[in-house]
């Protein structure tokens, strides 16, 4: 992708909220099917209203693949999810990011480099052969490269646990990142115990184990996690359930295996939507 940020033109930054829908609508009209402007779940509604596609960023990716008539793709979204859209996408379609800077905390804690020698690192003390990558669809493109290079592959929320039992009957361990929380709770919901999984801390020398707890575990769950996502706590659940008995609490994979474990159901972000659409009018 190429990184090109330019400062927006003053008279964006100055105009009133009409003029820029205005604006907006005439260049959509302009362009037509050549546009595509995808909109990320966790967009705020005034941009959202423009977008042309809504979903999670493995959906968003897919479309923009799908739509062969779009020369210009516009993601609003973070910085992976463009990389994704732009890996999927033909030569003759250009990925846009409109703020290079919109990042993701979780992503940006798992580097190609800190990768790359933590697989060494285990390349000394065990049979690399049997050790399987997976990396989450949030986390950078050079991380999707280094599995497809090492015989791995890229999961989302949705296909976790499909994409581990895949793993786990190619070989014996495991090493997810960047998200210690969706491999532990895809792992726990696939009958493994916590005994089976070591924490990887990327900052530490053998990522703080030692020989022996990486040998043991079969999963290797880096150190990283998404920081919006540990804001949500058990004791929030519990004040939830008192206030509301027959309340429903749906979490999602990112969070803490005790938010999970304390939630009814657990599922991605369009198993929620879809959950929440589904729930009779008056449910809570």
């Amino acid at each position: 992708m190429l990184r090109i940020q330019t400062a927006l033109a003053q008279h964006y930054i100055e105009a009133a909220p009409d003029e820029l829908s205005e604006r907006i609508a005439a260049a959509k009209a302009t362009l037509g099917e050549r546009l595509l402007v995808l909109g990320h779940h966790y967009q705020r509604d005034e941009v959202m209203r423009w977008a042309d596609a809504r979903g999670d960023s493995f959906r968003l990716s897919s479309l923009a693949a799908e739509n062969s008539l779009a020369e210009y793709i516009v993601f609003c979204g973070v910085h992976f999810m463009a990389e994704s859209a732009d890996i999927l996408t033909a030569e003759h379609q250009q990925v846009i990011l409109p703020d290079l800077n919109a990042g993701c905390s979780m992503a940006d804690m798992a580097d190609i480099d800190s990768v790359e020698e933590a697989w060494e690192a285990l390349e000394r003390i065990t049979d690399i052969e049997r050790l399987i990558p997976i990396t989450y669809m949030n986390s950078a493109a050079a991380l999707k490269a280094f599995v497809g290079r090492k015989g791995g592959a890229v999961c989302t929320s949705t296909n976790a646990r499909g994409v581990l039992e895949w793993a786990l009957a190619k070989g014996d361990k495991v090493l997810f990142f960047p998200d210690q929380h969706l491999g532990r709770n895809t792992g726990l919901a696939m009958g493994y115990g916590h005994d089976d999984m070591a924490l990887w801390n990327p900052h530490r020398d053998l990522g703080g184990l030692t020989e022996a707890a990486c040998k043991e575990a079969t999963l290797l769950l880096w150190k990283g996690h998404c920081s919006v996502h540990q804001r949500f706590t058990p004791d929030q659940i519990a004040a939830f359930r008192a206030e509301h008995p027959a309340g429903v609490v749906i979490a999602h994979p990112e969070t803490s295996y005790e938010v999970c474990d304390a939630a009814d159901e657990v599922g991605s972000t369009d198993f929620i939507i879809r959950a929440v659409e589904a729930a009779p009018a008056g449910t809570t």
